[in-house]
């Protein structure tokens, strides 16, 4: 088990160049991983979302009810800016269909399962950030299949009911069998809990691989404009998150989680949605894939600039009182 709980926390810090390196080869040489069919999307999704699971109590949703103003304000940014941001750039780009639709799916997906780490990392508010990725979530099953629809209906077929369906399957109900488990079993999941992020990150990077496989291709032709596109999707969320909670007046800690969040999105969900009822459209599980490595990357990145930014700002407070 000891053994186990290290190569865990080595792959959780590791998990973006893991993700980079197999996305590397199983774009230049998808032969190597092609045995990860993208019909194990779904399941690999799954369990991504039951480890998720298995790390919530009941307590986590305290913020919910203490502080309600903050999470409506992070899940309304959620829910207006990242799909608004997605549809713009879409039209900006004069994105196809196929890859429109990916790139409007990664932006109606609730927050990454990343999100409070980086958060944690960049001395954000916790709290906030993790009631907001409970929150999103379970707002998910509604909002994204009518966003999609409102986003996406004039571009290709959308199945709200369908859409609704496997967002219960793949997230919810995963995600409420851990609530349970870690309830009932907290002995149990104590002692699980340290070797989630090996889990997780093999079942992420398997989606990364099985996706950029199977479409190497046509990621060779068009990848530029798609890492692009993902690219400022993904800053333009933190970017304007941040100033949602600057312009509300918010605590510096607040506007943190709320930029993290906000920027960065369950793009498994956007894959596994894109790859089981768009499945005419094969590069829409693009854009969630390419996400999937680069708000790892990015967030990474931007948490440490944001506690380098806390730190100042602590210092600073710490001068003017001991003046």
């Amino acid at each position: 088990m000891n053994a186990l709980k290290k190569l865990s926390n080595l792959f959780g810090r590791y998990m973006a160049v893991i993700v980079i390196a197999v996305a590397a080869l199983a774009l230049l040489a998808p032969g190597t991983v092609s045995f990860i069919k993208t019909s194990y999307v779904n399941t690999l999704l799954g369990i991504v979302m039951f480890g998720m699971g298995l790390t919530l109590k009941p307590g986590d949703f305290k913020v919910v009810f203490s502080r309600p103003k903050d999470v409506i304000i992070g899940c309304i940014a959620q829910f207006t800016l990242m799909p608004l941001l997605a549809f713009l750039l879409a039209k900006l780009f004069r994105l196809p269909p196929e890859l429109a639709i990916g790139v409007i799916l990664v932006g109606t997906c609730p927050g990454g399962t990343s999100s409070n780490v980086m958060t944690y990392l960049s001395k954000g508010d916790v709290p906030l950030s993790v009631g907001m990725t409970a929150v999103s979530t379970v707002l998910a099953p509604f909002l994204t299949p009518l966003l999609t629809y409102v986003y996406a209906g004039t571009k290709v077929d959308v199945n709200m009911v369908s859409m609704f369906m496997s967002i219960i399957k793949v997230v919810i109900v995963p995600i409420a069998a851990g609530f349970v488990i870690n309830h009932f079993f907290s002995r149990f999941t104590q002692q699980v809990v340290d070797i989630l992020p090996l889990i997780s990150t093999t079942a992420i990077v398997a989606i990364v691989a099985a996706v950029v496989s199977a479409n190497s291709a046509k990621i060779l032709t068009s990848g530029l404009l798609i890492v692009g596109v993902v690219i400022l999707h993904n800053v333009l969320g933190y970017a304007t998150g941040y100033s949602v909670g600057k312009l509300l007046k918010l605590e510096p800690a607040k506007c943190r989680a709320i930029s993290i969040e906000v920027g960065m999105q369950n793009s498994g969900l956007a894959t596994s949605l894109a790859a089981t009822h768009f499945a005419a459209y094969p590069l829409a599980t693009i854009p969630g894939a390419v996400f999937s490595v680069w708000h790892n990357i990015s967030g990474a990145v931007l948490a440490n600039l944001y506690a380098r930014t806390a730190q100042t700002d602590g210092n600073k407070a710490g001068k003017a009182v001991s003046c």
